[in-house]
């Protein structure tokens, strides 16, 4: 595994192919209050590539251009935090999209476990560490722990992505995940106007 670490943007030029696999991490759980520290992203290759943004400013073109590429998925665990979260530091909605939390949920029934660690352990018998999960992902200088936490969170999600669309296929539920995925930027932009507690659609 290579880890790549870089400052407030993408590198000029980075292809990381037609699916990539994303995820952040900030100051806490509010994307209203608490701020974008990093984002991380992998091509699927075993390698990943971390942008560490300061408190200055969120001027990241080339991760923007990337996030609102067409012809690129965006492969998340629990998606909707962190396109919430990018739409409110960085300015940009990330479509397409796909969310390997949504899709455990329409597929594995059997369990009310769909988190990264659990997913990982079923589908994949990878057992992840979230010792660094709650540690200070603000400060000036990433330990090495956090950097191997961080890209620990999209290095598996696209073999992931391959089981549950594969589990999807068979249980016929394939149409109400990409429905469901599609409506994932709006309900992030619902989290941001203030709809984060509450069910548009009950009575």
């Amino acid at each position: 595994m290579a880890i790549e670490l870089h400052h407030d943007d993408l590198p000029d030029g980075l292809n990381l192919g037609s699916v990539v696999a994303i995820d952040t991490e900030t100051m806490g759980l509010n994307p209203q209050r608490d701020r974008l520290c990093v984002a991380q992203l992998s091509a699927g290759d075993g390698n990943a590539h971390l942008v560490k943004f300061s408190n200055e400013g969120f001027d990241a073109p080339n991760l923007c251009a990337l996030l609102s590429n067409p012809d690129v998925l965006k492969l998340f665990h629990f998606g909707r935090f962190d396109i919430a979260v990018m739409e409110k530091f960085l300015g940009v909605s990330a479509a397409p999209v796909y969310c390997t939390k949504i899709a455990s949920k329409l597929v594995r029934t059997y369990t009310d476990r769909h988190g990264l660690r659990d997913l990982c352990q079923e589908l994949l018998g990878v057992d992840l560490s979230k010792e660094q999960q709650s540690s200070d992902w603000g400060a000036n200088t990433l330990t090495e722990q956090q950097m191997v936490y961080a890209a620990s969170d999209v290095l598996h999600l696209h073999a992931l992505m391959a089981k549950l669309d594969a589990m999807l296929a068979r249980e016929n539920r394939t149409e109400m995940a990409r429905a469901c995925f599609d409506f994932l930027p709006q309900r992030a932009e619902l989290d941001l106007a203030g709809w984060q507690e509450i069910d548009i659609f009950s009575h």
